[in-house]
């Protein structure tokens, strides 16, 4: 059994009144953090003071490298038996880490996250873990769905969001840390992908309750974050789908585009997509015949979550025309 020290790392970029906020939700911790890192991505405003004035280390980047490279830089400098890898704008409750870490040693686990409720909205999920389809398009189960006994049960996982999300130190030795190609947006998905070819999982403990306040930087429909989603979703694809069937990929992912563009965000989509193709030096990452099942497995958990719930629009579309 793992031992319980735990460093985190906070990824920031602008929003110094959040960060202040997480920092001082982290010091109140009942469950001792042997360290804190804030990797700053050249933030415009404060945020750098805001985290001097609270007493943490800082990582002052020289640009936006994006979330996935911000986090690997703070990964890099602990030696815990657990980093925790949170978000700028999550509020946590005093107990929270301490329920998240027992739940995570109690049960062998190499990841843990806990039920995130929207900030806005107290009854409405945010997110708990993830899945993703055989089209490489990805849910946050529970995401803008009610509070309810579905999400109220804690179980094994294979994906979970890094929004706040507790890993094993190892398992970043093991697997190899965040693809920074990802930059933001699905790195996690990737993470997650990686961790079930190689039989890791994590748990999902209902009990660690903590508020998003959910793409608090840009927002859901932001033109930079469709493009930078649409592109990952190929990128996704292309490293863990070949020789997949193509019907459900393309099928899944015009789909989504047909979403953006109901926001408004149909040319950013084009041009994710385009982005998304041309990247060179993306290298298969799975075996398909080893990780098909696994994400048909995480395609029939997305759409009985959704059965149970309600479905989203997308979802409802995807489902109706890619049988399984």
């Amino acid at each position: 059994m793992t031992g319980r020290t735990v460093a985190a790392v906070i990824p920031n970029w602008n929003k110094a009144e959040m960060l202040a906020q997480v920092l001082a939700d982290l010091s109140a911790q009942t469950h001792p953090l042997q360290k804190i890192l804030v990797v700053d991505n050249a933030s415009s405003d404060d945020s750098g003071a805001a985290a001097d004035r609270a007493g943490v280390q800082v990582i002052r980047l020289e640009r936006n490298h994006g979330f996935a490279y911000a986090v690997n830089r703070g990964i890099e400098q602990c030696a815990t038996d657990w980093v925790l890898i949170l978000n700028n704008d999550v509020r946590l409750g005093p107990e929270w880490l301490a329920t998240l870490v027992a739940a995570a040693v109690e049960s062998d686990a190499w990841f843990a996250t806990g039920k995130l409720l929207s900030a806005a909205h107290a009854n409405t999920i945010d997110g708990t873990y993830d899945a993703v389809s055989r089209a490489g398009t990805a849910w946050r189960c529970g995401n803008g769905m009610a509070d309810g006994p579905i999400w109220s049960k804690a179980r094994r996982v294979a994906m979970i969001p890094l929004t706040a999300a507790l890993v094993r130190r190892e398992l970043f030795d093991r697997i190899g840390l965040l693809d920074e190609a990802f930059e933001s947006y699905l790195e996690d998905v990737d993470f997650g992908l990686r961790c079930a070819a190689a039989n890791y999982t994590g748990v999902y403990t209902p009990a660690a309750v903590a508020h998003h306040a959910g793409s608090a930087t840009l927002g859901t429909w932001h033109n930079s974050t469709v493009r930078r989603i649409a592109r990952n979703q190929v990128l996704l694809t292309r490293k863990h789908f070949r020789s997949a069937p193509w019907w459900p990929i393309v099928a899944g992912q015009l789909l989504w585009g047909l979403v953006a563009a109901r926001h408004g965000a149909g040319f950013a989509w084009i041009v994710g997509k385009l982005e998304g193709l041309r990247m060179t030096r993306v290298e298969a990452c799975s075996n398909w015949a080893t990780l098909g099942p696994a994400i048909r497995s995480s395609e029939a958990e997305l759409r009985r979550l959704q059965q149970a719930s309600g479905f989203d629009l997308y979802w409802k579309l995807y489902f109706a025309v890619v049988r399984s």
